[in-house]
């Protein structure tokens, strides 16, 4: 009993946050590391080329910067209407420096991460009365398990068209979301009013990213316009202002020209609004299951005696723990929609990459609200009836004080089993590529990423090279597993390679077929 009490109080209070910290430090060091070896792919090209041209031009950020919104605006009247996106897409930092691209995967796992960390403390303080260390340390270990079973991990950290559509976007959403709520909050006029500003400005960047954050976005707010009404009607302005200018810039969004001649070429057809609502609903549940592998569990129990001790202490009021579940629910659904409506189809990778951290996250807080609930309840119940429910004279209050008592008293090796189990499973795992640390210091130790970044530079000084008309590349012969974008095709009117001749100015680039003797490096 004294060893799980040492362990116990050391996993308690600042001491535990510190290393909480530090083991999602960690876990970031081999993702940055293999950043290193980061290279421009895919849409990075289309969107970033006439942008390049420019800069190669005249070498002047300022006309490139001018370049990229004249080239948003084109986008908007013949293709999609995510004015913001397509300008920062456009901004590829490889069109300045293609050696630069390591800095992608500090932009985005900085951005989601802070991001991300900063809404989930802010909630479970602020509208779950959990105390700060407490807050932190949870949202630390959440996010440490999210980037190791990220959905696609190139995508949302080291792809920078694809990150900065989706994860940037939601990243911005989740600091405005944070604002929203700290104008709710503040004690203070001038600091609601200030949040209410940044909020405002926040909202239309918002509005013209992509659709499933800015309908996340729109269902949200209207939601907390709905609490403010009922609970805190002196403040209610401060979300209806983010609202409106949140739904004009959504509106503007959707309404482009170009998502209209966009769609009349677009093969794939979607489904009807009501039925895309319908299956939203469904596929939560679906890809529900598929996110909680033993990995969330164990992440799961080991923070239940955490949220327990903190949400019995906590002086919030949890009397509607199921209208919360179906709100998150909802939120969560409401993500599934546009791809539903406008393709018909559900799984595409940097889309699931925002879903399942917002899953993640409703998880946990509706988790810690229906603990506040139980632990309220029961010592409602018995201050009034005695030790009734203690008893068992009411099955469900009694089921819920066993409960509490179990997570009380064995709360210190819960916690203590599940992270030992947590940690064990995450190094000792028998395929090395399951967990995105380990698979990224796997390829860098290996040599798999210095290989690849060897002949992505022999392919860029193909690329350069103004004597070389047609580029005939050869297969990577290594490349990590992280990196499972689609290379180029031996057909030189693949779109890809039309993306990069463009982009370079050749007049044809393919991948040599991987029996070729004769096939550059």
């Amino acid at each position: 009993m004294k060893v799980w009490e040492k362990v116990e109080n050391f996993l308690s209070g600042r001491r535990a946050v510190i290393l909480a910290a530090g083991l999602l430090l960690l876990s970031f060091v081999p993702l940055l590391w293999l950043g290193k070896y980061n290279v421009m792919c895919i849409d990075d090209y289309d969107y970033g080329r006439r942008v390049h041209d420019v800069f190669l031009e005249t070498g002047s950020f300022a006309a490139s910067v001018q370049e990229a919104w004249r080239q948003n605006m084109d986008f908007y009247q013949d293709w999609q209407g995510t004015y913001i996106s397509c300008f920062l897409m456009g901004m590829c930092p490889m069109n300045f420096n293609y050696h630069i691209a390591w800095v992608v995967p500090i932009l985005t796992i900085g951005m989601f991460a802070t991001s991300s960390f900063v809404l989930g403390r802010h909630i479970l303080v602020r509208w779950l009365g959990c105390e700060k260390e407490g807050a932190s340390l949870c949202m630390l270990l959440l996010l440490f398990v999210f980037y190791q079973v990220m959905e696609a991990p190139f995508e949302g950290i080291y792809w920078y068209n694809g990150s900065t559509h989706y994860v940037l976007m939601q990243s911005i959403w989740f600091f405005l979301l944070t604002l929203i709520s700290g104008s709710l909050w503040a004690e203070k006029k001038a600091r609601a009013c200030v949040c209410c500003a940044a909020a405002a400005v926040l909202s239309v960047i918002v509005g013209g990213g992509n659709l499933v954050t800015g309908l996340q976005a729109e269902v949200l707010m209207v939601f907390l316009v709905c609490y403010a009404f009922f609970q805190k009607k002196d403040r209610i302005a401060y979300v209806i202002v983010p609202l409106v200018t949140g739904s004009a810039g959504f509106l503007v969004n959707v309404l482009a020209p170009g998502n209209g001649k966009r769609g009349s070429i677009d093969m794939d057809e979607g489904y009807s609004a009501v039925k895309a609502i319908a299956l939203s609903f469904y596929n939560t549940a679906v890809f529900a299951i598929r996110w909680t592998p033993v990995f969330v569990v164990l992440l799961w129990l080991l923070l239940l005696p955490i949220l327990w001790k903190r949400m019995k202490t906590s002086g919030k009021d949890f009397s509607h723990p199921v209208l919360v579940t179906a709100g998150a629910y909802c939120v969560i659904s409401a993500m599934f929609t546009p791809t539903l409506y406008a393709v018909g189809m559900t799984g595409l990778s940097r889309v699931d990459n925002i879903i399942q951290m917002t899953y993640y996250l409703a998880v946990l807080l509706v988790t810690a609200y229906w603990l506040g609930y139980f632990s309220h309840r029961t010592e409602r119940v018995g201050a009034v009836a005695g030790s009734k429910a203690a008893q068992g004279g009411d099955f469900g209050n009694g089921a819920a004080a066993a409960f509490g008592v179990f997570l009380e008293r064995a709360g210190g090796r819960m916690t203590a089993v599940c992270l030992i189990l947590l940690l064990a499973v995450w190094v000792l795992t028998a395929d090395k590529n399951t967990y995105t640390s380990i698979s990224a210091l796997r390829s860098v130790a290996k040599g798999e990423a210095q290989t690849f970044y060897q002949e992505s530079m022999a392919r860029y000084a193909l690329y350069t090279d103004d004597s070389v008309a047609e580029v005939e590349v050869a297969p990577y012969s290594a490349r990590p597993a992280l990196f499972d974008f689609t290379d180029l095709s031996e057909d030189e009117g693949n779109w890809m390679n039309l993306a990069v001749a463009r982009y370079y100015h050749k007049d044809n680039v393919r991948n040599a077929k991987s029996t070729s003797k004769d096939a550059l490096p």
